[in-house]
């Protein structure tokens, strides 16, 4: 009989694999691939579970729009996926309800190598020192200029040093150049504005996170400006002169000068529009200040299978391949900065000024860390957009969103 024991064994095991007992699934929730890039996600799934052929990992994909619905929803029923994606703004939110496994263990134990990860990427996913995420991807906003444009206006291409007052003057003249030519176009929300504070010197909060400063002199004036530009000069569209064409096509369509919009527009540019155009560091006024947005992996604290979780995670944060399918793809800057895919990076043109994106880097400004951030920014757009039809002043619009802010918002 003894002859018999090994080659049951091996069936046994055999079975064992084929029927999936000794594999660890993992689930994986997330909404960056939806929209096209799920081909990726799909390429990266199958080299990971074949360089772990112990794990499988089960992958849902929805859009950004219906999200954070289901995230909430399966987090209250105790169905939480065992790793998804997080955007900055949404990280303080989760991180304050408790709901995020603490990776500093992991990473100690795993010996986990944080060196070739971006410095501003991986801060924005801890708490006080503490590692809750790892950055999957990240992007920043830089001024897009259509090249065409420019030369028919007679005005130079922007330049590092470029500030409001560069752009308001070059928009006026290329507003010029035809009744449905347009000089600029950048959103008036508070995604923008608070950005825009801090390039004049203001901020949407007090040093200490404490309180509102919304309608601060500076903030004040910063809103003049954005609202000049569609009211006073006209330099930007307003929403009857768009006729619902979005912003993007409207540059794509050659009828708009510059546009302040994120890195992920590159490859529907480089697809549709039929000009040239490059890029400039975005510019700024007393300073320059210019957006950072991640989107990081965070694990549930009620996940059963954390080094398979942790696995999956770092996979997605540092791979090699993973960095250049994004880089090729033009889908977001990877978490990863090896230093030939960066060089790969630039070569994908247009823009031909790549080095604009890095250079960018410098001036990087983060959401505000407020644990109610989408409620913050529905009551602010609230009132901005009153101000976009005219109907209150710069300080008004900002007067009543402080008001409104203090009696609604709790701050630390």
């Amino acid at each position: 009989m003894k002859r018999y024991v090994v080659p049951i064994l091996m069936f046994a095991m055999l079975l064992s694999f084929t029927l999936g007992f000794g594999v660890t699934t993992i689930k994986f929730m997330n909404f960056s691939s939806s929209g096209g890039n799920e081909k990726y996600l799909d390429q990266w799934k199958a080299t990971f579970e074949k360089q772990n052929p112990d794990i499988k990992v089960d992958i849902e994909t929805i859009g950004f729009g219906d999200y954070f619905t289901k995230l909430a929803t399966v987090i209250a029923g105790g169905n939480a996926p065992d790793v998804f994606e997080l955007n900055f703004e949404n990280f303080s939110t989760y991180a304050s309800k408790g709901v995020l496994y603490n990776l500093s263990k992991l990473i100690q134990q795993t010996k986990y190598d944080l060196s070739i990860i971006n410095k501003n990427a991986l801060a924005a996913f801890q708490v006080s020192g503490t590692q809750y995420g790892l950055p999957y991807s990240f992007s920043n906003v830089v001024l897009i200029y259509n090249k065409d444009l420019f030369d028919k206006a007679k005005v130079a291409y922007p330049t590092d040093r470029w500030t409001w007052t560069d752009v308001l003057n070059a928009a006026i003249k290329i507003r010029a150049l035809g009744p449905t030519i347009f000089g600029i176009y950048q959103p008036i929300t508070f995604n923008e504005l608070y950005k825009m504070v801090q390039q004049n010197g203001g901020s949407v909060l007090n040093k200490n996170g404490t309180a509102f400063t919304l309608n601060s002199p500076e903030n004040v004036e910063t809103l003049q400006y954005m609202l000049d530009r569609v009211i006073k000069y006209n330099v930007m569209p307003n929403e009857a002169q768009l006729a619902g064409m979005g912003d993007w096509d409207l540059f794509i369509s050659g009828r708009l000068g510059m546009i302040v919009t994120g890195s992920w527009a590159f490859p529907t540019f480089k697809e549709k529009a039929n000009f040239d155009w490059d890029i400039a560091v975005e510019p700024g006024n007393k300073k320059k200040a210019t957006h950072f947005f991640s989107n990081g992996l965070v694990m549930s604290k009620d996940t059963k299978n954390a080094e398979a979780a942790f696995k999956w995670m770092t996979f997605l944060s540092t791979n090699k391949d993973v960095a250049m399918t994004r880089v090729n793809a033009g889908w977001e800057l990877p978490a990863a900065m090896y230093p030939d895919v960066i060089q790969q990076y630039k070569l994908v043109t247009p823009p031909a000024n790549k080095q604009a994106v890095f250079d960018s880097l410098n001036y990087l400004v983060t959401p505000p860390a407020i644990v109610e951030f989408q409620k913050v920014s529905d009551i602010v757009n609230k009132h901005l957009e009153v101000a976009i039809y005219g109907k209150v002043t710069a300080k008004q619009a900002l007067d009543n969103a402080q008001a409104e802010l203090e009696k609604t918002i709790k701050l630390k």
